[in-house]
């Protein structure tokens, strides 16, 4: 099992502003860090340099919008989806990044009154077609993200994201599983996990109040039973929101704070993380 933790802690986007933190995590333990990529314009490549120097490996985490929306009915609304995701998966390539995870499959807070309609489903998957051709020349992998119904209505739970990977059908694209949105959406969490079989390609772990995991309401126990049951063997990041800057905290609807700190959230987090997998070694 590899250990991550998710930097939209801290920022939205990752400078050298917050390179001291990142040396911190890697001397918790953790084997990489997550980087939030909303934020195109920033030197990735360089980023992945002072990761190989640190020792950390990393995933990246990023979103659409209602501009670039990849299931709007208008098509080249779609198509500025698609070239945003895959303008990303190049930055991905250029930072040396292994998974690209997030909810890009659609806009995110963005609804239209109903479930999704064959239509949408169709561009959706259309379009995600066309991003996993181009990660799969880039080498980069997809871990489409299902999330709860009040944060967009395309996935909503896991089996949605494993049969909505399925049909696009391509040895890039897989899903991720998140302890958050399981814990809101499943009736059963082993159900959940074991959904994704050979297509689970990463997995986000993170409390009911979204802070220190190991200490809120998740059922961990079965979360941690599950990924055993199901033979995962990859990434476990922590994600975590707080009230470090203000578009995140209102983007996540956090205002208030509930843990010490977010170095000790991390430190706690990766021994309760580890811990867990020990116990079912």
């Amino acid at each position: 099992m590899k250990y991550g933790m998710n930097l939209l802690l801290w920022s939205g986007e990752v400078t050298q502003e917050l390179y001291p933190v990142i040396e911190k995590l890697k001397a918790i333990g953790f084997d990489g860090v997550e980087l939030p990529m909303f934020n195109l314009d920033l030197d990735y490549a360089a980023l992945g340099s002072f990761l190989d120097s640190v020792g950390l490996q990393r995933t990246a985490v990023t979103i659409r919008t209602e501009e670039d929306n990849p299931i709007s009915p208008d098509a080249d609304v779609r198509q500025k989806g698609i070239q945003a995701t895959k303008r990303t998966l190049d930055l991905c390539a250029a930072a040396g990044v292994e998974t690209l995870v997030g909810p890009y499959h659609s806009a995110i807070g963005a609804f239209s009154g109903a479930g999704p309609t064959d239509d949408e489903w169709k561009w959706g998957v259309e379009s995600m077609q066309e991003v996993a051709e181009h990660a799969g020349e880039v080498g980069v992998k997809l871990g489409v993200e299902a999330l709860n119904r009040f944060e967009t209505y395309l996935l909503n739970c896991h089996a949605d994201s494993t049969r909505f990977v399925r049909e696009v059908n391509h040895p890039a694209c897989g899903m991720m599983y998140d302890t958050f949105h399981s814990n809101i959406e499943e009736k059963s969490v082993t159900e959940a996990v074991h959904a994704g079989g050979d297509k689970l390609f990463h997995i986000h772990i993170s409390e009911n109040d979204r802070s220190t995991p190991g200490k809120g309401g998740v059922n961990w126990a079965e979360n941690f039973d599950a990924i055993k049951s199901c033979g995962y063997d990859g990434w476990l990041v922590i994600e975590a929101f707080g009230l470090a800057l203000p578009e995140i905290a209102a983007a996540t609807k956090i205002w208030r704070r509930m843990f010490d700190d977010e170095l000790k959230l991390a430190t706690d987090g990766l021994e309760f993380m580890k811990s867990e997998v020990a116990k079912r070694a």
